[in-house]
């Protein structure tokens, strides 16, 4: 049988696997990689992206065992959450525009793409006028790409001290977004370098006992943020395949 060929059967099969089924291979993968690492599995948390997906998609992940659930439209967003039983913790894994900053921060338990001072001056307002805390990664650029969002490795720094004294929000830690296209070599240099510079900022006596979570990898690249030291994976179509567009 040609590569083609098994190719093909292994993406017929997949499809076939139910969004339960697809939980549970991507929780057995990130025990396995955890273990590879050395790491005990309970320390990385699986973020089901669930953008694009319909509420009873979303109803089926949560069922599977689920717990945290990644939207990256603030405005889609608000109109799934409230149909969502249980109770999930809501991460918004997308860019955070200052005229949706307050909404986000009345839907959202955990905002993953922290990258201006304005924005959490916003947050913190919202979150202030509810009563509620709202967990916060900064979004770093690590590899100086210019058309991708976050801040640079010298300004996540200010970010975090920053944050430390405002209500409302509290920043848990870093993420970022490995490159695309890009060879796996060049995409585990980069989270190894995240992971470097996480390591400096926890050990830094100022901005240290905030960092706790390391957020990186995605559905083609989880496993390998996971032995580079990731506590959070954001796993959409690995779970749910190819994702619905936008209309």
């Amino acid at each position: 049988m040609t590569g083609n060929v098994m190719q093909y059967f292994f993406k017929e099969a997949r499809i076939k696997m139910s969004i339960t089924e697809n939980v549970e291979r991507v929780l057995t993968d990130i025990e396995d990689a955890a273990a590879h690492a050395g790491r005990d599995s309970s320390t990385v948390r699986l973020v089901a992206v669930t953008k694009t997906r319909t509420v009873d998609e979303i109803a089926e992940v949560v069922a599977a065992g689920a717990v945290h659930l990644g939207e990256n439209r603030i405005r889609e967003a608000s109109g799934k959450i409230p149909e969502i039983s249980g109770e999930p913790v809501w991460h918004l894994v997308g860019h955070v525009q200052s005229n949706k900053a307050k909404l986000a921060a009345g839907l959202f338990d955990w905002i993953d793409s922290i990258d201006s001072k304005k924005i959490i001056d916003l947050i913190s307002a919202r979150a202030q006028e509810e009563n509620k805390t709202v967990n916060a990664l900064v979004q770093v650029d690590i590899s100086g790409e210019e058309t991708k969002f976050g801040a640079s490795p010298e300004h996540a720094r200010e970010l975090v001290e920053y944050a430390a004294d405002i209500a409302g929000i509290s920043v848990c830690g870093l993420m970022t977004i490995g490159s695309f296209g890009v060879s796996a070599d060049v995409t585990r240099s980069e989270f190894a370098r995240m992971r470097e510079l996480f390591d400096r900022f926890r050990d830094d006596p100022v901005v240290g006992p905030s960092m706790k979570e390391l957020s990186m990898g995605m559905s083609g690249d989880y496993k390998m943020a996971i032995e580079e030291g990731s506590t959070m994976v954001r796993v959409g179509t690995s779970i749910f395949g190819q994702r619905n567009m936008y209309p």
